[in-house]
């Protein structure tokens, strides 16, 4: 009898709560982009990035507090120095192959690479640097906003040297 009522409770506050669909229809506009809509430009200076990398932004704002997804395309050879974020960091390689390492300084003794098809998730607040090995397209996604903190500061692209 008891678990007949607890049934009963359970289907009756499913039947009147909102579908997760509908509550993310209200809050996230629908993003429809093929690849042709996806308009490259050098990475913004205050993201940090160096000037070799190009940037699009897929959803959201990545300079603002909220979920964002960008797409990177940095050239083989490309190097993004020792840096942290403030967020988690998701990246999903997409052609190419990324190599990545953890520490205070890029050391490319120290990296792995990761094919196309790869996944990684880098911690808030955890150092790390990266290279392209070959034209390399990366996806990013994670919570706003996006700001890289270089280890050693004369690495900061922001900075003049």
């Amino acid at each position: 009898m008891k678990l007949q009522i607890l049934t009963a409770l359970t289907l009756a506050s499913l039947a009147t709560a909102q579908t997760p669909e509908k509550t993310h229809a209200m809050k996230v506009p629908a993003v429809l982009l093929a690849p042709d809509d996806m308009k490259y430009m050098s990475a913004p200076p205050a993201t940090g990035m160096p000037s070799a990398v190009q940037m699009t932004v897929l959803s959201g704002d990545p300079s603002k507090p909220g979920l964002f997804a960008i797409r990177l395309k940095i050239p083989a050879g490309g190097k993004i120095a020792a840096h942290w974020h403030p967020t988690d960091e998701n990246v999903t390689v997409l052609e190419g192959t990324f190599a990545a390492g953890m520490g205070d300084k890029l050391d490319e003794s120290a990296m792995k690479e990761f094919p196309a098809g790869s996944f990684l998730t880098l911690p808030k607040r955890m150092n790390h640097f990266a290279m392209a090995k070959g034209d390399t397209v990366l996806q990013i996604h994670a919570m706003g906003p996006f700001v890289l903190n270089y280890v050693n500061p004369a690495d900061d692209p922001r900075k003049t040297k």
